[in-house]
């Protein structure tokens, strides 16, 4: 990327990211989260349905298609609807590492328009961790995966406790999440950045 600001710049002392042994396996599709995050739930009409398989080592791959309701200019995705997907598929990677993480910071590159109906095939890695900080970046291809890149993204993501969307989150949906009876459901609802 050009022009990567210092606050993505994993410092000196950084580790090289682990992946967790009860990370999902390579090929396995994570899912949603939560059924109303914009990003990968199926609640949400418009929403981007991203569908994102764990990679190898500490990486995932994601697709979506843009449709009508992306479109910022005529005929072409929303800058910030890609970058939603970026986030998104970055926001992933937590699966592997089984911790709990919000974005802390995004930047990303608009390399080339996307149009509609295109599939943007994108691809995510950590690269660092330094305490709470998670290091990554992410690239959206489009025709393929080894397509001509559209989009690329570096991000800080750090990890918080359950308690910070519980906190911050509107009560109703949180009581809603919470009183879910299947236990896998209500725990995903908060593990991964919404």
């Amino acid at each position: 990327m050009s022009g990567t600001s210092a606050a993505l710049t994993p410092p000196a002392d950084a580790i090289a990211p682990v992946r967790h042994p009860d990370a999902p396996a390579p090929g396995e599709l994570i899912g949603a989260h939560y059924e109303h995050c914009f990003g990968c739930g199926e609640g949400q009409a418009h929403g981007l349905h991203l569908a994102t398989r764990a990679g190898e080592g500490v990486g995932v791959t994601a697709e979506f298609t843009v449709r009508e309701a992306h479109q910022g200019a005529p005929g072409l995705a929303h800058g910030g609807v890609l970058a939603t997907a970026l986030d998104e598929t970055l926001g992933s990677l937590n699966w592997l590492l089984r911790v709990i993480a919000v974005t802390g910071r995004l930047e990303t590159d608009f390399v080339r328009p996307v149009p509609l109906g295109t599939v943007l095939f994108l691809d995510a890695e950590v690269t660092a961790v330094s305490g709470r900080k998670i290091y990554s970046r992410a690239t959206g291809r489009i025709g393929g995966p080894e397509g001509p890149v559209a989009v690329r993204a570096e991000a800080l993501f750090i990890e918080v406790k359950v308690d910070h969307f519980i906190d911050n989150g509107r009560p109703e949906e949180i009581r809603a999440a919470m009183d879910d009876p299947d236990q896998i459901r209500r725990a995903r609802a908060f593990e991964v950045n919404p």
